[in-house]
């Protein structure tokens, strides 16, 4: 028997085998698909250092208008979704209210700046390869209006003044300066030059799974079914084998509900779905850094593969057929910025985010049951924070203090408790 079993073997699962097997825990990671496969692989590729702020629901009336006549590129919905997604979504709309956002972001902003710490440390272990893969320039969030880049910049300056998040303000002959490439169309862009990119989100977690293998954690590919408490831990069926130990981990992301609600716990999860695509361009063309178009909302980053471009979020059911919508409308919009050229991929990719309502990822033994610990939930920052929530459950799993005040990140805030 080992010491854990980890349910999902996604950058969350990978980085928690990681820190348990560093301090000398025997781990078992188990998945339905091959490591890194899923939400881990299909994002954007930046640590998200200046993320300190989670996405709010919007509470502009223009912003939830065009979202409810399936104008916006940056969110729409599936209206068959709404009457088991209108719960959660009240309550993420609450949440983000002004007074209780504050309150979000304090929490927050810790575990964000956990993030380049604990990836640059995995990263080093990993070797000189991975290394290759990361990018310390920053991003450029880019903004068409000028009224909206300087709105952004004096929000930019808060979070400085704050949290210590470094920026420049670029105006547009500073911006072509560094993205030659670019047609037009843009004010400027905010340069945040703290978070880092990779140019291959994929190939980063493939190398943390080396270094979990490396370091002598065991994978089993299947589904975990039946995931029981026995009498000296926890046990679950792979593929008709039993695997037990004497902790488990639930690292599902979004079907995390599908083996969480049979042991008791509701929790008010939803789902953003994103799509990406890859592009090419002409020898002569080339787009050094990733770029984020808020206005429409979509980002366009320089991969391995080609340009990639990720949609911003679909609310709809998490196993529901693709509804690539967003994709044609971002496509058309990063085309007006920048050339451009051929679909890469036989078709869109398509992920599904786990969300909570508050913006915050659980983080936590869960309440009900000795043993069992939760990490799910990190929506738009999964890749950036996996690191940083494997370390925290590694250290709260073997009773070692917290790198960060994991409380706010608790299961019993969705539970009375």
């Amino acid at each position: 028997m080992d010491d854990v079993i980890i349910l999902g073997a996604g950058i969350v699962g990978i980085a928690t085998g990681i820190h348990l097997l560093r301090r000398g825990r025997s781990v078992t990671l188990v998945d339905k698909s091959e490591p890194g496969h899923e939400t881990s692989f299909g994002n954007a590729g930046i640590i998200q250092r200046e993320g300190v702020r989670p996405h709010p629901f919007p509470r502009d009336l223009q912003t939830l208008l065009q979202v409810g006549l399936h104008l916006s590129t940056a969110a729409r919905y599936e209206p068959l979704a709404l009457p088991r997604l209108a719960p959660p979504l009240l309550r993420y709309w609450w949440e983000s209210s002004p007074d209780h956002y504050r309150k979000v972001v304090q929490s927050y902003a810790p575990l964000i700046g956990r993030s380049i710490i604990t990836h640059s440390d995995l990263i080093q272990a990993c070797g000189p390869e991975t290394e290759k893969l990361i990018s310390r320039y920053g991003w450029h969030l880019a903004f068409r209006s000028p009224d909206r880049l300087e709105k952004e910049a004096g929000k930019a300056q808060g979070d400085h003044d704050q949290f210590g998040i470094s920026f420049k303000v670029l105006d547009w002959p500073a911006l072509k300066s560094a993205e030659p490439d670019l047609i037009g169309g843009l004010a400027g862009a905010i340069h945040w030059t703290d978070p880092w990119t990779v140019r291959d989100p994929g190939a980063l977690v493939e190398a943390y799974f080396q270094l979990f293998e490396k370091l002598g954690g065991t994978f089993i590919r299947g589904a975990a079914k039946g995931l029981k408490q026995t009498g000296n831990g926890w046990s679950a069926d792979v593929n008709g084998r039993t695997v037990s130990a004497g902790q488990v981990v639930i690292a599902l992301g979004p079907w995390a509900p599908d083996v969480l609600e049979p042991l008791g716990y509701r929790l008010p999860l939803f789902v953003k779905r994103g799509y990406h695509m890859h592009y090419g361009t002409s020898a002569a063309v080339k787009l050094n850094h990733l770029l984020l178009d808020p206005e429409v909302g979509y980002a366009m980053a320089p991969m391995a593969r080609g340009i990639r471009i990720t949609t911003g979020a679909e609310f709809a059911e998490r196993d529901a057929a693709p509804t690539p919508i967003q994709l044609g409308r971002a496509e058309r919009a990063a085309k007006e910025l920048f050339p451009l050229g051929q679909r890469l991929d036989p078709q869109p990719w398509k992920g599904a985010r786990p969300c909570t309502p508050d913006m915050m990822p659980i983080i936590s033994k869960a309440p009900k049951h000795k043993g069992l610990f939760v990490g799910i939930g990190h929506a738009h920052h999964g890749f950036t924070l996996g690191p940083a929530t494997g370390e925290l459950l590694a250290q709260a799993m073997t009773g070692e203090a917290t790198a960060i005040d994991i409380h706010p990140f608790r299961m019993e805030r969705f539970m009375g408790g």
